[in-house]
């Protein structure tokens, strides 16, 4: 092959420096997400599929921080990740938590996008009764098959109700203090 290079020649542009610090944030706040994922996983249930939905906290930062597409890929992804970790990728527990985090997650945005001025902890409170109800739903409907179960649904509602209610204000003070923290020297 003799003669300059022509235009059939592919040659990917450079990511920008801001492109690749967004990509690095999502990807530490998806590995916050991830820990807190496995250390629920490690803690005691206060009921049946109930945990105090601490890695949400991060899906609310990248929310705010990175936009509705990101905080969506980090609520599937930790999930899946972290799911696989503690080796309940695939298993009914799995299920489960997908099918909860997806809607929460999808509740979570169109709350955020819909509803101006609602703040995290109304974010957050809707994904939380969101995921309750879709996982009841998801049991009932493939594993339990008991219309009974529904019984347990209010006490663990109003337990959901606090934690997305707390997990959202911890969250939203999570970006204050990150908003107003004084920059720091370089070392």
């Amino acid at each position: 092959m003799t003669g300059p290079l022509n235009s059939s020649v592919f040659i990917p542009e450079r990511p920008t420096l801001l492109s690749i610090e967004r990509k690095a944030v999502w990807v530490g706040m998806l590995l916050l997400a991830i820990g807190l994922h496995v250390f629920e996983g490690a803690l005691p249930g206060l009921g049946p599929w109930f945990k105090p939905g601490l890695a949400n906290i991060m899906t609310l930062l990248a929310l705010e921080i990175l936009g509705p597409g990101a905080a969506f890929s980090l609520a599937i992804g930790r999930v899946v990740i972290g799911s696989f970790l503690i080796g309940t990728l695939l298993t009914p527990t799995f299920i489960i938590s997908i099918s909860g985090s997806f809607f929460a997650a999808l509740v979570m945005l169109v709350f955020w996008r819909v509803v101006p001025g609602i703040g995290f902890a109304g974010i957050s409170l809707m994904g939380a009764i969101a995921h309750m109800v879709v996982q009841f739903i998801v049991v009932e409907s493939l594993f339990i098959h008991q219309a009974a179960l529904y019984y347990l649904l209010p006490p663990l509602l109003v337990l959901s109700c606090i934690t997305g209610w707390l997990n959202g204000s911890l969250a939203a003070y999570m970006l204050w203090r990150m908003k107003h923290q004084p920059a720091s020297d370089p070392v």
